[in-house]
């Protein structure tokens, strides 16, 4: 259990930093433009960068590729769960009207409930992290190229 808190503390990090980034959006009157989005994939990239590379640090004699692919898979899932949970009081307590601004022409034609928008942000999520988790991990493993022409 040890080996899992510093992914879950990143995560727990990077997942504030997400609702930072949403709620100054807010502010702005910018959080329903969906361009915005594509920064989350740059905060949940260096939170998981960030946790293999402490993960490489505290383990360098035992570091492996699966660790170091556990630890960033962690962090961004936990981040993904806490980003989705606040998403979800945020659109059904906070600012109700948030989804209707949010794709006023796709909830007027297909007729979706607030669900199927959360399911959408957690898996989103998911994906981005396993796609820059294995591609840190190229940068972080160790080379068995040691033969040099």
């Amino acid at each position: 259990m040890k080996q899992f808190a510093l992914p879950i503390r990143f995560g727990i990090v990077t997942g504030g930093c997400l609702i930072a980034y949403f709620l100054v959006l807010a502010l702005f009157n910018l959080h329903t433009n969906i361009f915005y989005s594509l920064f989350n994939g740059i905060i949940t990239g260096f939170g998981i960068y960030e946790t293999i590379k402490y993960y490489k640090l505290k383990y360098s004699d035992t570091f492996e590729y699966s660790g170091g692919f556990v630890a960033g898979v962690i962090t961004g899932f936990v981040a993904t769960f806490v980003f989705t949970l606040f998403f979800a009081v945020y659109t059904t307590e906070l600012n109700t009207d948030f989804l209707g601004s949010l794709s006023e022409v796709w909830f007027k034609t297909y007729n979706t409930s607030e669900g199927i928008v959360f399911f959408t942000v957690a898996i989103m999520g998911f994906a981005t992290t396993l796609v820059l988790t294995l591609a840190f991990m190229q940068l972080f493993k160790a080379s068995n190229n040691l033969k040099r022409k």
